[in-house]
């Protein structure tokens, strides 16, 4: 599975950004998606994800509220759509996939496959 994600930016606080990740090479529908996000000098760490149909989704505690995580199978695409942005939104974020995750809550070593990664500024 090759994983594509795009969106990233410098926005303001207050603001919102959406991201996207293109999924190739595998049967969409058949992968459990996931966001994460990763900062200077910190560990990767699990935003969002959703099932493989898009009907149950889940969110780290920080995102709830703010992140809306969503997929459409038709288009392969996984979309994080993310408002009332913080300075400590700052992150590199990753899409990611997974064939046999049984829920939708992962951690980063869980998931089989990357995307590159897109930046995230935050500026306050």
């Amino acid at each position: 599975v090759q994983l594509q994600a795009s969106g990233g930016g410098l926005v303001q606080e207050g603001g919102s950004l959406g991201l996207s990740c293109a999924a190739s090479g595998r049967t969409f529908s058949n992968l459990v998606m996931g966001w994460f996000r990763q900062a200077p000098g910190k560990e990767r760490e699990f935003v969002a994800g959703v099932s493989r149909g898009g009907g149950s989704t889940d969110y780290a505690d920080f995102a709830k509220g703010r992140f809306t995580i969503f997929r459409d199978n038709a288009r392969n695409t996984v979309y994080l759509q993310m408002h009332s942005l913080r300075p400590e939104d700052t992150a590199v974020y990753y899409c990611a996939a997974d064939r046999f995750l049984r829920g939708t809550r992962s951690s980063p070593s869980e998931n089989e496959y990357w995307g590159q990664g897109t930046l995230v500024t935050v500026s306050s």
